[in-house]
């Protein structure tokens, strides 16, 4: 058995999982990376392999109870586990009742049930050593509610309150875990959605994915704070939507995020 470290990312074909996946195997992880896209993932172990560690591939659908058996299951295999990434999860637009149920139904799936399933299977492995770290990346988003953007912003806070209680859980294990909660960030989440889609949202409201990454690793390892909010704008951001009257959050949003 490896005497590196492990961690497990999840969406880790492309955007910020991938990144994570890289910062990790640089730091000296070993890597299960899990994502529905074989073919990239391939690519991505195979670049990663040069590091001297194994990245190991896992291609499966978390939206799905199938996905889900097959990660619990390598997870299992590995006998150990140091550190889960929750990455996996996308954006949609639109009403509710306009949006597909189907699409719904696959976001609070992944959002939420993967997260919950994969945390509890990290944590039977992290719990007899007394040590890890979970990561989840919720959102900005997980700090307002934002016509057409209900069930994401909604199962972004579950995210951050599931990793806040998680942390006053996991504590006396030794045991950090971190809600990652970025803004607009320069991957291909943002890039898969039209600029409608996004508000138009000026440049200066873009994080690099990179520092992103790097923020969430150095506030795990420093045991910082639970919740990581990247960048000054969004710092200033999250402390408006928390303070702000109503009224006046809902007028943000609707400055960012276009009516439908």
């Amino acid at each position: 058995m490896s005497n590196r470290p492990l961690a497990l990312v999840t969406g880790a074909s492309s955007g910020i999982g991938a990144v994570f996946a890289r910062a990790l195997a640089a730091r000296g992880y070993d890597l299960l990376l899990v994502a529905r896209d074989a073919a990239r993932l391939d690519a991505l172990a195979s670049e990663l392999a040069t590091l001297g560690g194994s990245a190991t591939p896992v291609v499966a659908d978390l939206a799905s109870d199938a996905g889900l058996e097959v990660t619990e299951a390598a997870i299992a295999a590995a006998g150990r586990l140091d550190l889960l990434v929750n990455n996996a999860g996308f954006g949609t637009r639109g009403q509710l009742a306009d949006s597909p149920l189907e699409l719904q139904d696959r976001m609070l799936r992944l959002h939420v049930i993967a997260v919950n399933r994969l945390t509890r299977a990290a944590l039977q492995r992290m719990k007899p050593l007394r040590r890890g770290g979970i990561i989840t990346v919720s959102s900005v988003a997980s700090f307002i509610n934002s016509t057409g953007n209900v069930n994401y912003c909604a199962t972004k806070a579950y995210q951050r309150s599931f990793s806040e209680g998680l942390a006053l859980e996991c504590a006396p294990h030794g045991i950090r875990v971190q809600a990652l909660c970025p803004g607009f960030t320069h991957t291909e989440f943002h890039q898969r959605m039209s600029d409608d889609q996004v508000g138009r949202a000026p440049e200066w409201m873009w994080l690099d994915a990179g520092d992103v990454v790097e923020t969430s690793l150095r506030q795990l390892e420093r045991a910082g704070d639970v919740v990581c909010v990247p960048g000054a704008q969004y710092k200033v951001a999250v402390f408006l939507a928390r303070h702000l009257p109503l009224w006046i959050k809902r007028l943000m949003t609707r400055n960012v995020y276009k009516r439908d």
